[in-house]
């Protein structure tokens, strides 16, 4: 029965629907900020490519030549470092520590989960939000006469005299197609 109430817990959980609503909210955040960064981009290249074309490629060539240098040096320095009996030991610390690293971005994944699920619930609590202030909105404006009504506690005592008003208001021909569905075994069109 575990595995039941564990599969069961598991495709139950809304989180990774609100995880996938609030990678999409934050994405859509994202998209919003291009524009504005093309138009920057689009105002600072032309000093970009002036400063490319006013470098001196033989200066790019002397600092490309001393980092090689540098680089060269360093590798010399750690090979010649080894020490072959020190280098098992050194494997095994690295793999601890490496360990400890995995554990570190297995905390940091699952905090950064989370805030994004909270994200995403709040981001669809929103939308449900503004879709159900919608709904008002488009009822208010097909029958502004009707008050707009937040729940079953805020229909008026006199519910039943409205309905039988409005149901006097109605003409006959709508309930006649009610009456003509009857066919009778005899009849057959």
């Amino acid at each position: 029965m575990a595995i039941a109430d564990d599969l069961k817990k598991t495709l139950t959980d809304p989180t990774p629907l609100y995880f996938a609503a609030g990678t999409a909210d934050l994405a859509v955040q994202q998209a919003r900020k291009v524009p504005g960064l093309i138009e920057q981009l689009r105002a600072e290249a032309p000093a970009r490519i002036e400063a490319v074309r006013n470098t001196d490629a033989k200066i790019v060539q002397e600092k490309a030549r001393e980092a090689q240098e540098v680089v060269t040096a360093k590798v010399a320095e750690v090979l010649g470092a080894i020490d072959p009996k020190k280098l098992g030991e050194t494997a095994q610390d690295l793999a601890l520590r490496g360990v400890g690293v995995a554990a570190e971005y297995a905390v940091r994944a699952k905090e950064t989960y989370d805030k994004v699920a909270e994200h995403g619930e709040q981001a669809v609590r929103a939308w449900r939000g503004e879709v159900s202030d919608e709904i008002v909105d488009i009822a208010a404006a097909v029958e502004p006469d009707v008050p707009a009504q937040s729940g079953p506690e805020a229909q008026p005592a006199s519910a039943s005299s409205d309905e039988e008003q409005a149901a006097a208001k109605k003409p006959a021909a709508r309930k006649a197609p009610a009456k003509k569905a009857a066919v009778t075994p005899g009849e057959e069109s």
